[in-house]
Formats: structure tokens, sequence, C-alpha cells
């Protein structure tokens, strides 16, 4: 990358709103996923590091989101807290049994949350 380039991206990356971080996170997360799972055949080697990071991301998503300081509503804590759940479990079946298929809903979500940040 030109350092051009290197000094705009880092520019836009201390631009961004902690929502639009958060968000495009999760795009990064989801766009490795669908790589993956694009091309499963040569790309499958990958999913272990993809489904490390995507577990890292939702981590710390739940954590700060359900932490008590967090200004959140609670019910909207406890979906958080139920939907990572939901997204640990499906990583944990994926690692165990792995299939194309069942990344289709990491990436979904991940892609729907960070729209919804996004907004």
């Amino acid at each position: 990358m030109s350092y051009g380039a290197s000094a705009y991206a880092r520019v836009a990356q201390t631009a961004l709103s902690p929502r639009e971080a958060e968000a495009a996170v999760l795009l990064k997360a989801a766009g490795r996923l669908q790589a993956i799972q694009s091309d499963w055949i040569n790309q499958a080697p990958a999913l272990n590091e993809a489904l490390n990071f995507n577990q890292k991301v939702w981590t710390i998503i739940a954590g700060a989101a359900t932490a008590p300081e967090s200004p959140l509503p609670a019910e909207i804590k406890t979906s958080i807290a139920e939907l990572s759940t939901f997204i640990f479990k499906r990583m944990i079946d994926t690692l165990i049994e792995p299939s194309a298929e069942k990344l289709t809903a990491l990436i979904s979500i991940n892609q729907n949350i960070a729209a919804g940040l996004r907004q």
C-alpha cells in the first residue's frame, strides 16, 4: 500500500465513531467467514482462524453490552446475551463438524447487526 493510502487508512480508522468501528469489525468477521464459505474446498483450512476472530469480536460485544455499567436497557442486554450464546454454540458446532452451510447464520447475524449499527 502506498504511503498516502496508509496515512488515509489510519485517519479513517481514527475518525470512526464507536458504532461505526463495531460495524466495521463485524463486517470484517463476516467477510472472512464469507470468503471461506464461498471457496470451501480451498479455504476450509482457514476456518479455525476466522471462527476465532469472530469469537473475539462477539466476546467483546457481549461483555460490553451486558456489563452492569452498560447504558443499554435490560431487554437489549438479554437479547444480546442470548444472541451471543447462539453464536458461540454455532461456532463450536462448526468446529466439531465443519460445514460451509453452518456459516450462513454467523455471516447473516454479523451483517445485520453491522447494518443496524450504521443506521
